[in-house]
């Protein structure tokens, strides 16, 4: 079959961007990359035989994947799928965590600290570089917990993770009712500079509410470090807040505290006075517009892991908020390289004071 010369030029161009044409040593399963050329050249028009060629495949691996998926077109992610089930139904359960009690240990570990299967693959590599039975992918980890975990403690681990949500997408609220913060300056106002991230000390604030509305925990995230702060509150009260929220700021260095952007609840009434004390520009997001503070969102995303919605906030100790506030400050993550925000927050710190010096 000849090809077209517009299908000639884009051959050539996956050969040469995928590297995949020359002949393997010994056999290997398809990857998912293989895969997608593989559903890509069905759709040119290309055959079993040619295609082979362009992987470095045998003709036989392309023909059985291709009639592994006997409904419907072939596609990667299906063809993927079926051979990912049909290798765990031949290992019958064997998984490699079930296989290695230390990497079972570790993986249920981190998860009892809601990290998750990406953060724990990635700490893996850092924790037991030279050891190769310590590593697992993330996949892999959501595969265990999703087909091989028995049912109670498939139960407990998917409670463990970070999406667990019974309904998706944003929660539609009603008119709003609070009262006007006089004086206050728009998120519009604040400097060019807060929206990027490569400056560190800038701020963004919230509360988390108990059960009833009744109690609260005050919320800050350093936009850079992705650092969480969790501020122990008595009451919701404007001045409780502000003060509360003087006090944590207090000990950071002036350098990594320039802006706050915060929520527009009632409880930052007093933010001139807040600004004065602190010299932190205090800047106010639109009303329900939680996409313009996203790391302070996130943030309390993952502290309701620890603390659900209905929670009695008010029975929650300070000791046990720095508990949470260190896990979550000690937890590496993807935006950060693998890093931990308390690494990177110290970082900064180190570099304004060899600067300075």
């Amino acid at each position: 079959m000849q090809l077209k010369r517009g299908s000639q030029n884009l051959t050539q161009h996956i050969v040469k961007t995928t590297n995949v044409a020359k002949m393997k040593k010994g056999y290997q399963r398809l990857t998912i990359d293989e895969r997608i050329i593989i559903e890509k050249q069905l759709a040119l028009g290309l055959n079993h035989s040619q295609i082979a060629v362009l992987l470095g495949r045998h003709k036989s691996s392309v023909y059985r994947d291709v009639k592994r998926c006997k409904v419907g077109h072939y596609t990667a992610m299906q063809a993927t799928w079926l051979s990912v089930s049909k290798s765990s139904d031949r290992k019958n359960g064997k998984s490699k965590m079930n296989q290695n009690k230390a990497l079972y240990d570790y993986v249920k570990d981190k998860l009892e600290l809601y990290w998750s299967p990406q953060q724990i693959h990635m700490q893996l590599k850092k924790d037991y570089p030279a050891d190769e039975g310590m590593r697992i992918a993330a996949e892999t980890i959501y595969y265990y917990i999703y087909v091989h975990a028995k049912p109670e403690l498939k139960t407990a681990l998917i409670e463990q993770l970070r999406q667990k949500r019974k309904y998706r997408g944003n929660v539609r609220r009603g008119k709003d009712k609070r009262t006007t913060i006089a004086d206050k300056i728009s998120i519009e106002e604040r400097p060019e500079e807060v929206k990027g991230r490569e400056v560190p000390g800038h701020w963004e604030g919230d509360l988390i509410m108990g059960k009833d509305r009744q109690s609260a925990i005050g919320t800050l995230n350093e936009r850079t470090t992705r650092t969480v702060i969790l501020v122990h509150l008595k009451a919701r009260d404007a001045e409780t807040v502000r003060k509360a929220f003087e006090k944590e700021f207090k000990d950071i260095p002036c350098q990594m505290k320039h802006s706050l952007t915060y929520d527009n609840g009632t409880e930052m009434a007093q933010h001139k006075l807040f600004t004065k004390n602190t010299k932190i520009a205090v800047y106010f997001a639109h009303p329900y517009s939680p996409w313009e503070r996203p790391t302070n969102e996130n943030s309390n995303g993952l502290l309701r892991d620890y603390f659900p919605k209905g929670t009695d906030l008010s029975l929650v100790s300070k000791k046990r908020l720095k508990e949470v506030q260190n896990q979550l400050n000690e937890r590496p993550r993807k935006v950060l390289d693998w890093r931990t925000p308390k690494e990177v927050f110290d970082d900064f710190i180190m570099k304004k004071i060899e600067l300075q010096v």
